[in-house]
């Protein structure tokens, strides 16, 4: 009911109001922070593993630095860097690397724009690595709760693994039914999830409240400082503590900064730092319980239940990233970066609830094959926290660029704190490069090949579509020539639509028609998909015509604008036209459809190395059918081929 200006709102409506809000952080708690709420299970653990290339030492002094390191490490990289600042560079509500990489490439300037363009290079590599990161986590995270059984059931250690597989098929399987089901559930678990480990770290800290210094950072500063030797290796295995970061950014579109702020300051941030130092306490205690410290913080009675919850929050967790997988491919198809992916929406109310079935199973194959060759979470998180440091390192970078440039940041302010936070980055970047031989090269090499596949298709896009043009000529001199020899052209009741790249070349299906069938439908429309560097296009925006100066001959160009987060629907875009600006209605439900399929053949022009061409032309093997991507009716689509030479 609205309210006159300066009259306070009905208390009903504000309770209403609370309740949405209350009900997005749950959803928030839910999806976004099950990768960094199930760090816990194997941080302190692999910190202390013995059989890690560079242990820590177990010492009073040292679990009293390492608590504290992971503490203030938490706080500066996910509270401070992402929660305070990162989460403001947000593209019409998305976040996520991607999002900075749109907003880069907006700048204006040419000395700006190189820098952006050199910026948004180093922004698809970070979105590559987040592949690396898709595949591991799953893998890392289900293992490490899993493992739990032997912690209850010494007996049962030799189930790890295959349970964790079964467990993994069983994940990528459900994901073509989408999320939208059993997501009512996940906010719920998540909150049990997080009262849980927070009791149970309460329970270890009144065994040893001493452990409550560790808060204080002198502790951390005086470990990095006296012990650097020990602190700076330490820092490889601190750096899972803060896994799941870039999630709460990329997932900001779904639930908005206001939410992901309140879910993490109420109630994950507290639940972490009370299991962390909870599990501190507990190695005080017993040095033998570093073995495992997440789950004998438990009491006897209740391993059994956590080792469940534990399995179903990691399971939740690896949803949220395989979740960020189909985002992040569905993005950087729709900019250009990737071939065109089949995607299918599992939700009608919720637009970011995607499933790309070509990333679904090569995730799957990949995760499995992580599991079998790895075997265990301790061997995993050697591999796991160098794709998330490049990650964090390259977002902070990207994010002080565009708070100085796009901002006015003052540049003192960018120089010292923006310095500051990339050193504690770094730090972290070069303590897992010494874990490159044991693991550190796996999210490496991944992210390698994905930033050569993305950039590859990148460059030979360019190269096919001025082929393209040069063989479709311009669009206005053939319609010039349509207009010369309409005695000798036929034209058919009905409407054709011809997709087309743009309004200066001609369609080549629309060219083959002409030329060999002498045909041409009544009314004709040029359709061109022009995605826009924002999320999402309302559709009082989506449709541009162009009368080409020809509209009375029935030839009209349309430029349909979507976002780089939606798929394409051509026939629902047709509908929003206007009748007076196409002269005259168009018959969309009896409309035939015209596509140019473009066979890929290796060529002797130096437009790229050979293994680059092959490269290309394989990957164009996945792209998705045309007329399904954009949602054509199969049986009103003509598929006309030519051939190009890259």
């Amino acid at each position: 009911m609205p309210t006159k200006p300066g009259v306070s709102p009905p208390i009903h409506a504000g309770g209403g109001r609370e309740a949405v809000r209350a009900a997005v952080v749950v959803g928030a708690l839910g999806v976004v922070f099950g990768d960094i709420g199930t760090s816990p299970i194997y941080t302190i653990q692999t910190v202390f593993n013995p059989a890690d290339p560079h242990p820590v030492p177990i010492s009073t002094d040292n679990v009293y630095g390492v608590v504290s390191l992971i503490f203030w490490s938490v706080m500066l990289i996910v509270t401070l860097t992402y929660v305070l600042l990162v989460m403001r560079a947000d593209n019409d509500g998305e976040g996520g690397i991607m999002a900075l990489i749109t907003l880069l490439r907006r700048m204006g300037g040419t000395q700006s724009r190189r820098v952006a363009a050199v910026l948004a290079g180093l922004g698809i590599f970070g979105a590559a690595l987040f592949f690396g990161d898709s595949m591991i986590t799953p893998a890392i995270s289900v293992l490490s709760a899993v493992e739990g059984l032997k912690v209850v059931q010494p007996g049962l250690e030799e189930l790890i693994v295959p349970i964790t597989a079964v467990i993994i098929v069983g994940l990528f399987s459900v994901q073509r039914r989408g999320t939208a089901a059993v997501g009512r559930l996940f906010g719920p678990v998540m909150i049990t999830w997080f009262l849980s480990i927070g009791a149970c770290g309460v329970t270890g800290i009144a065994q040893h409240p001493e452990i409550l210094k560790a808060l204080s950072p002198t502790y951390a500063l005086s470990f990095m400082v006296g012990h650097f030797g020990i602190a700076f290796f330490a820092l490889a295995a601190v750096v899972l503590a803060v896994t799941g970061a870039e999630a709460l950014y990329a997932d900001m579109g779904h639930f908005g900064r206001r939410a992901i702020t309140r879910g993490w300051l109420g109630l994950v941030l507290p639940a972490c730092a009370l299991s962390y130092l909870g599990q501190g306490a507990l190695i005080l205690g017993d040095q033998s319980a570093v073995s495992s410290p997440f789950f004998l913080l438990a009491p006897a009675w209740a391993r059994w239940p956590m080792v469940l919850l534990a399995t179903a929050a990691t399971v939740i967790a690896s949803q949220a990233v395989i979740t960020g997988a189909y985002s992040v491919a569905s993005q950087a198809a729709q900019l250009g970066y990737l071939p065109r992916l089949r995607v299918a929406h599992t939700s009608e109310s919720t637009i970011g609830q995607i499933y790309v079935p070509w990333i679904n199973w090569v995730l799957m194959v990949s995760v499995l094959t992580l599991v079998f060759a790895f075997r265990s979470s301790a061997a995993l998180a050697y591999a796991f926290g160098m794709a998330v440091t490049a990650t964090i390192s390259i977002t902070t970078l990207l994010f002080f660029y565009v708070a100085r440039t796009k901002w006015g940041t003052p540049l003192w302010l960018v120089v010292i704190g923006g310095g500051a936070l990339l050193v504690v980055d770094l730090l972290f970047l070069a303590a897992n490069l010494t874990k490159l031989v044991h693991g550190a090269w796996l999210p490496l090499l991944i992210g390698l090949l994905a930033f050569t596949v993305m950039t590859t298709w990148q460059r030979g896009r360019h190269i096919v579509t001025r082929a393209r043009e040069q063989a479709e000529g311009p669009l206005r001199a053939f319609i010039d020539q349509l207009r010369d020899h309409r005695p000798q052209l036929l034209r058919v009741p009905g409407t054709a639509v011809f997709l087309n790249r743009g309004n200066r070349t001609a369609p080549l299906a629309m060219r083959a028609n002409v030329e060999h069938n002498h045909v041409l439908h009544e009314h004709v429309v040029i359709l061109s998909i022009d995605t826009l560097p924002v999320p999402r296009v309302p559709d009082a925006e989506r449709m541009e015509v162009d009368r080409l100066g020809y509209a009375e001959d029935g030839i009209v160009h349309v430029t349909a604008h979507f976002g780089y987060m939606e798929t394409p629907n051509i026939p629902d875009a047709l509908r929003l036209l206007d009748p007076a600006e196409t002269e005259g209605p168009i018959a969309i439900e009896d409309a035939s459809y015209f596509l140019s399929k473009i066979e890929l053949k290796m060529g002797t022009a130096p437009t790229m190395a050979q293994w680059r061409k092959r490269l290309f032309i394989a990957t164009s093997h996945i792209t998705a059918d045309a007329a399904e991507y954009f949602g054509l009716p199969g049986g009103r689509t003509v598929i006309m081929g030519s051939r190009i030479d890259v």
